[in-house]
């Protein structure tokens, strides 16, 4: 039995900086160094691997099974989402789809700003509600690279643009999950995330168009992007506070893009902005619906797909005892569930449960590219060009994913990460400020929201009681910085080159995104130390679970 050490030097601090060590090495890697992104993960994870075994004193083999399982999760479900949505991107274009699609969503706007929030933004949350894990950057990037983005710009503004559907992702699991494991009902803090987000969720899309265009773009498309601001930040409010957190991102979506999409038939903009040649939109084919629906069709078999993945009577198939529980198989990587707990002797290392066919958001999304081929009659040899391309193109982007989700792993069993949340937990008063660093902090290390509220969550919980703070406040304080993380976390940055053809220069797209999320986390820890300070009667009551 290992049992964690959270300090292992003696001194909280001095214990924080040697676990902030493989951060800083991936850092280096990226930003100095300018490695590619399976090198800085491997170099990341042997120098993880050496402060696990030589500073928290944790055995090799349980080091070993820490980086299996990793890597596993890294592969499955991960890497199979993405391989999943390339492939029915790479469906799109041999067909002919992606052609229409350009057209299609040029009939709405030829200008790129306004596209890029429809795409990136709208249509991003959308896929962040019903998947989440990696697959909305991929689609989104891919989408606006095929409409005249460069590769790296598209990459770097669907991961900004990504941010704001973050808390509530995969139909709200990172807060679900968050929830669950501290013994709260989750409506309380889905209110305060959405409340948070208010902000986040207004700027980013003004945001987007002054990185694309300066204030000169904001003021020329100020009337749309207002529109899809205000449509996104009130339902994604109303339902945060009303509803729960499964929905905020999927009905946020679908009110924007109708409400943008609508306003946009009485309004235009006067100045097209284009980061193309482009500059005659004027004999643009007149496309019929039944075209349009066609050309779209395998995005709404992907959305149909991923309600039908979504519905109780679904799950119970591949439930203990339904018709489909033998496509779900349970790993523990060298008997990990049991050999591993924190001081109070709570099991840390949880036994690695893969579902190869059932649930896993990838098989709903490889369904809708089997669907797409059946509908599109896409000829079998073109079907599987496409496939062995995609597999091809993401051979070194799954390893480096791999590589990285390996590294948390190591990095969360070990005890390395509670090390870092606890000493910022060792600020009293000024949490209220560090509250949601330790979120961004979690999500850049483990690349997931979820994974960070299920690290940090109970630190949340029991530091906001310590201090006489509404807990709901610190809980959602760790989604909402975790979501500005995620635009900078290893995996993610993988995952947008892969989908945007730019394998091996993810230190470049690192460089792009690192400068905004900074600010981004110190605004949003300024304003999570007002709410604590000043506005505190906005912070919902909780209500403890049934035991």
């Amino acid at each position: 039995m290992f049992i964690q050490n959270y300090d292992p030097l003696g001194n909280i601090w001095l214990s924080a900086t040697l676990a902030f060590l493989p951060i800083l090495c991936f850092l280096l890697c990226l930003l100095v160094f300018k490695l590619k992104g399976y090198q800085a993960g491997f170099l990341t994870l042997v120098l993880a691997s050496v402060v696990a075994f030589f500073g928290y004193e944790m055995p090799f083999s349980l080091i070993g099974a820490s980086f299996i399982q990793g890597f596993t999760q890294g592969m499955w479900p991960i890497a199979w989402i993405i391989i999943a949505a390339i492939f029915l991107y790479k469906l799109s274009v041999k067909s002919g789809s992606f052609e229409v699609i350009k057209q299609s969503v040029m009939g709405i706007t030829p200008d790129h700003r306004i596209q890029v929030i429809l795409i990136g933004f709208c249509f991003g949350s959308f896929l962040e509600g019903a998947i989440g894990f990696g697959g909305p950057v991929a689609i989104t990037a891919a989408l606006l690279v095929g409409l005249g983005l460069k590769p790296l710009y598209a990459a770097g503004l669907c991961l900004i643009a990504n941010t704001a559907p973050v808390a509530f992702g995969a139909v709200g699991i990172p807060i679900i999950a968050m929830t669950n494991l501290v013994g709260v009902e989750q409506h309380a803090v889905s209110a305060m995330v959405g409340r948070m987000l208010v902000p986040l969720s207004l700027t980013i899309p003004f945001f987007i168009v002054f990185l694309m265009d300066g204030f000169k773009g904001v003021k020329e498309t100020f009337p749309a992007i207002l529109v899809a601001a205000l449509s996104f930040t009130g339902t994604q409010f109303l339902s945060s506070n009303y509803l729960g957190a499964e929905l905020p991102d999927i009905l946020s979506a679908v009110v924007s893009i109708a409400c943008t999409t609508i306003f946009l038939k009485f309004w235009s903009v006067k100045n097209v902005f284009r980061l193309d040649d482009e500059k005659d939109f004027s004999n643009k084919a007149n496309l019929s619906l039944s075209v349009i629906f066609k050309a779209w069709l395998p995005f709404i078999l992907l959305i149909l797909c991923i309600i039908l993945w979504t519905q109780d009577w679904f799950k119970a198939l591949f439930a203990k005892g339904g018709i489909l529980d033998y496509t779900v198989v349970s790993i523990t990587a060298s008997n990990l569930a049991s050999s591993i707990t924190d001081p109070n002797g709570n099991a840390i290392g949880l036994s690695q449960t893969i579902s190869f066919i059932g649930l896993q958001a990838g098989s709903a999304i490889l369904l809708a590219a089997f669907l797409s081929i059946w509908f599109l009659k896409i000829k079998a040899s073109d079907a599987s060009e496409c496939f062995w391309d995609t597999l091809k193109e993401m051979a070194i982007p799954c390893l480096t994913i791999g590589l990285v989700v390996a590294f948390a792993f190591v990095s969360k069993n070990s005890g390395m990460s509670a090390t870092l949340g606890l000493a910022f937990a060792q600020t009293g008063d000024a949490f209220s400020f560090f509250s949601p660093i330790i979120g961004w902090l979690g999500v850049f290390i483990t690349g997931s929201d979820t994974s960070s509220n299920l690290l940090f969550g109970p630190l949340q919980q029991v530091t906001a009681r310590e201090l006489g703070i509404g807990e709901a406040l610190f809980l959602a304080a760790n989604s909402v910085g975790g979501v500005v993380g995620k635009m900078i976390s290893p995996q993610s940055i993988a995952i947008a080159c892969a989908a945007v053809g730019l394998v091996g220069r993810e230190s470049e797209l690192f460089r792009f995104t690192i400068k905004y999320s900074i600010a981004f986390i110190v605004i949003i820890a300024v304003w999570t130390f007002v709410i604590a300070t000043y506005l505190n009667y906005i912070i919902p009551d909780i209500v403890l679970l049934a035991k």
